[in-house]
């Protein structure tokens, strides 16, 4: 008998649970340049985890993301996840 394949919920909702949850414990503190944060939090985890996917081979990385490889070399450099050749 096959195991029924586990659901993974789609990543729009974990992100907007996290986003709820961020918001309900910030108990009346004021927040600013949300969106930057939010970017800053969900890019280098993506990157990190596509460049060990792919063996820090930066070309098959930015084909993956749908990115040009300079772009892919700007955004490592800028959360300091350049990968030494």
């Amino acid at each position: 008998m096959k195991q029924a394949a586990k659901q993974i919920p789609p990543l729009n909702k974990c992100v907007r649970e996290a986003l709820e949850e961020y918001f309900e414990r910030l108990d009346g503190q004021k927040v600013t340049n949300l969106y930057d944060m939010v970017l800053k939090e969900v890019e280098t985890p993506l990157l990190k985890t596509v460049m060990k996917h792919t063996k820090n081979n930066q070309s098959n990385a930015s084909n993956l993301l749908g990115m040009n490889r300079g772009t892919l070399r700007k955004k490592l450099k800028q959360y300091k996840l350049e990968i030494k050749q």
